[in-house]
């Protein structure tokens, strides 16, 4: 349906919906059109006074429509007076509406009437993300840095997760500003990466080595580094944290996951108890394991090989030195298929032991029993992030060291050529966010990439305070 280019007559209107297929969602069709074309205000408008003449009245998905359009043009004045519209005619918003509003006046010189809708909206449910970002945007662009952060924390607070965007955009507002209040709130922003484990991407790496170096008075430098496999920083010499747990530290983190994740609730709801006390003896009996795969998971890498065949080639690669590898495989691999050849399975089995798992079972908690109770040296190959299980634990302390001990044993492997894999093995030092008061160390990746967070970058910023 191609929006007109100019006002239409009341008639001309009339004439267009009884032509339509579906004249009952003609409306909403036609702006949705608009706001795709990015059509005049006046087109949009002309609709609107042919709709309330026809019905008396414009419903609230049409009103939350054309101002979406205004939004996208910016035309404030003409956001406040539908805002003004709604108000008088329904007795709440929904979210919907709230976000288009916010993002509307956030960006206008009536961005403090943002903030305003932002305490309407509290008052009936949880603002999104979009709202609490647009007036954290708002409030920053204004120097209003404060405020900004009373945002940023309520946000926190209610569990609402910011992007990294807007992470990024406190650091760009921040630059060149003085106050110690302010630095502690930015360096606070930093320790949120590393208890959370994110990485930066390139242009927020920027963002924060330009904020240190704008900083009056401070003469921070920032210099972008890799880092030495002995965990050896090049540019300052300053000896990364080391990746690995103290016995205390490991004993403690291995008693809590066996406790709270695998006996806790979301263990069995794949896999039935009498499973898994079978898999518990299994291991107990082969005790200690160096690698634990998970071999479904693996299977994968590439996409057009045979399953059995990627497994196999895995196993190739980890299989050296002696290493007992376990793998966590399922019922359905002994089965010959165009998939899981026997011969090929047979010879995986000379160099590796293999537990089969029912075909519905949850193959994480096996995963961690097995590399947990083998001790601190072994290690884990998976392609997963494990993000359910650190939910599962209850206090942040045994969360960072979960996932400090996920970055120092997980292996990820990466498929090269044809039946080639090369393996990115757990690092020496740990990779996060860190610092001594006057460096800071910061890992961080060339793109964002949500989906891949498990592999650790290899490039870090080094900033350090020159006095």
């Amino acid at each position: 349906l191609q929006p007109p280019e100019k006002p239409l007559e009341s008639e001309e209107w009339n004439r267009l919906r009884e032509n339509f297929r579906l004249p009952e969602i003609f409306e909403e069709v036609m702006l949705n059109s608009m706001i795709r074309c990015n059509s005049p205000i006046d087109v949009a408008k002309s609709l609107l006074t042919y709709v309330a003449k026809r019905n008396g009245d414009i419903a609230y998905s049409v009103l939350v429509k054309y101002l979406t359009l205004c939004v996208q043009q910016g035309q404030v004045s003409e956001i406040c007076d539908v805002y003004e519209i709604m108000k008088g005619r329904f007795k709440i918003l929904e979210i919907g509406a709230y976000n288009v509003l916010i993002k509307g006046l956030s960006n206008s010189d009536q961005w403090r009437m943002a903030l305003t809708l932002l305490e309407e909206a509290k008052k009936i449910m949880i603002p999104s993300r979009t709202s609490y970002e647009s007036c954290i945007k708002a409030a920053s662009c204004h120097q209003e840095m404060k405020l900004a952060f009373e945002l940023y924390h309520e946000m926190l607070a209610k569990n609402v997760v910011p992007t990294l965007d807007v992470l990024q955009s406190l650091f760009d507002f921040s630059r060149g500003m003085n106050g110690a209040e302010l630095q502690k709130e930015l360096f606070g922003i930093l320790l949120y990466l590393r208890e959370n484990q994110i990485y930066p991407h390139k242009t927020f790496m920027w963002s924060i080595k330009l904020w240190f170096e704008s900083i009056p008075g401070r003469k921070w430098r920032g210099h972008l580094t890799s880092i030495k496999d002995s965990g050896q920083c090049p540019v300052c010499n300053h000896q990364l944290e080391d990746s690995n747990l103290t016995e205390e530290e490991y004993n403690n983190l291995s008693e809590r996951i066996i406790r709270d994740v695998i006996h806790g609730t979301d263990t069995f709801r794949k896999t039935s108890p009498q499973e898994f006390e079978a898999f518990q003896t299994f291991v107990e009996n082969r005790l200690p394991f160096d690698i634990v795969i998970d071999g479904l998971n693996v299977s994968h890498i590439k996409p057009k090989r045979m399953h059995c065949e990627n497994l196999l080639d895995a196993i190739n690669c980890l299989a050296k030195d002696n290493v007992r590898l376990l793998v966590l495989g399922r019922k359905h691999m002994m089965i010959n298929s165009s998939n899981w050849k026997r011969e090929i399975m047979k010879e995986m089995q000379t160099k590796a032991d293999f537990f089969f798992a029912e075909n519905i079972s949850e193959d994480d908690a096996f995963l961690l029993y097995a590399t947990l109770r083998s001790g601190k040296h072994c290690k884990f190959v998976t392609r997963d992030f494990l993000r359910d299980h650190k939910a599962c634990l209850s206090d942040s302390l045994t969360r960072h060291l979960f996932r400090k001990w996920q970055r120092g044993h997980q292996i990820v492997l990466k498929a090269m050529f044809f039946s080639v894999f090369s393996q990115q093995p757990a690092f020496q030092y740990d990779c996060v966010v860190q610092t001594t008061g006057d460096t800071w160390h910061i890992p961080y990746k060339d793109v964002f990439e949500e989906k891949y967070s498990y592999q650790v970058p290899r490039k870090w910023l080094c900033i350090q305070q020159k006095l």
